[in-house]
């Protein structure tokens, strides 16, 4: 994959970049960059509002681009929403399901999740009367516990929302087995944040059977500001929106309206057309490569990660180091605080991140202060974990 690097364009602005937080945003190749440019310099146009010549390729790309996503993760056209990220997806998902919600009811997630995925549904409970359950990990390991899954979920369970690929521990969820779990044992409504999933793994959210899946353009090697939710069709038409305006409207008068189909009901506005473009592009970038070489290389990098760090001394990986696992690795540094690591890497050009990564609950359940992370993507090299490696060394050495 190392031919893959000279198609993002910042390795050629910083040579010497070495870039370990794919987690938190990917790189944009120049394939992506130019799907955007070319909408700003040759069409740029709103869609959906008129029948000029602009506006109708502005149209045709903008929801060719839908097609793109919905092909990728094996749903149709007309269940996929744009959204500005997974954050305001699930924001959106948590305010459109309030007809669901019924006084004694419960809502399950794991313990692995992003605060995404986490307050939302605190703000649910506290407002509708309804219990918050977390199903277990294994603290050592990350993996979920099955039989916690067994007992959280029961005929009272609403919601069950869950992490496919934990942006901490890089733990794969068996969201399918956890689905049909939910199916077996309540009528409730299954989301899967796919944020970390999406870039490494192929997703069929029809063979999964959620409800909603959902995730971010950004982390797939898409722009920011785009993101997606997948939604069953029958549960899409079944919900309100929450976003009102123009273009997601049936019929308006002064004193009442009706809604749009899905999922034209929740893209009220101008959407991020541009965003929307790219990313259908980044869809078709990483699918041109090929899932069986990303996913090699996923394993090769991480495993190549992993080992070497633990050949350091008062290094500790935390979570599980078999695979299959997410190319997400955590670690600790015992006796140095995580900030002052990142300060010695910073030095070095490497980037990574530190803290709690937007999971501090996870980080405190862990028994923890907060973790540096090192997260890979199809440009990572083993030179590029080599010159991290090297960093950390006299980390240990000198502090």
């Amino acid at each position: 994959m190392n031919t893959i690097r000279s198609q993002f364009p910042i390795f050629q602005n910083h040579p010497d970049l070495v870039y370990l937080d794919s987690a938190a945003t990917t790189q944009t190749p120049q394939v992506v960059i130019d799907a955007m440019n070319e909408y700003y310099t040759q069409y740029r146009s709103n869609v959906h509002r008129s029948v000029n010549g602009l506006s109708n390729k502005a149209t045709n790309a903008y929801e060719s681009a839908r097609g793109k996503v919905a092909h990728f993760i094996g749903a149709q056209s007309s269940e996929i929403i744009f959204t500005s990220g997974a954050t305001m997806g699930l924001n959106m998902l948590q305010k459109s399901l309030t007809d669901f919600f019924e006084p004694g009811g419960n809502i399950v997630l794991t313990r692995l999740e992003h605060h995404a995925n986490l307050i939302p549904w605190q703000m649910t409970v506290k407002k509708y009367n309804l219990e918050l359950r977390f199903i277990e990990i294994d603290t050592k390991t990350g993996e979920i516990d099955m039989s916690s899954v067994l007992s959280m979920i029961d005929e009272k369970t609403v919601v069950v929302s869950m992490t496919h690929v934990s942006n901490v521990l890089g733990t794969i969820v068996p969201v399918k087995e956890v689905t049909r779990i939910a199916r077996g044992k309540s009528k409730s409504v299954v989301i899967v944040d796919g944020s970390q999933a999406v870039a490494h793994m192929p997703v069929d959210v029809v063979d999964i059977d959620c409800d909603f899946y959902v995730f971010s353009g950004h982390k797939m090697y898409g722009p920011t500001g785009i993101g997606v939710v997948y939604g069953k069709t029958a549960l899409l038409q079944k919900m309100k929106p929450v976003v009102y305006g123009g273009e997601m409207i049936d019929t308006v008068t002064y004193g009442q309206a009706t809604w749009a189909d899905a999922p034209y009901r929740f893209e009220a506005g101008t959407p991020n057309i541009a965003g929307a473009i790219g990313l259908g592009a980044a869809v078709d970038f990483v699918l041109s490569l090929g899932w069986n070489e990303i996913q090699t290389h996923d394993v090769e990098i991480a495993q190549y990660a992993i080992a070497e760090l633990q050949k350091i001394e008062r290094v500790r990986v935390i979570g599980s180091t078999q695979f299959p696992r997410g190319p997400i690795i955590s670690f600790v540094v015992d006796g140095v605080h995580e900030s002052d690591v990142n300060m010695f890497l910073e030095k070095a050009g490497i980037v990574v991140r530190t803290g709690s990564h937007c999971a501090a609950p996870l980080i405190d359940h862990l028994g923890l202060s907060g973790t540096i992370r090192i997260s890979c993507g199809m440009y990572t090299t083993k030179e590029d974990i080599d010159q991290c490696i090297t960093v950390l060394k006299k980390v240990v050495v000198h502090v």
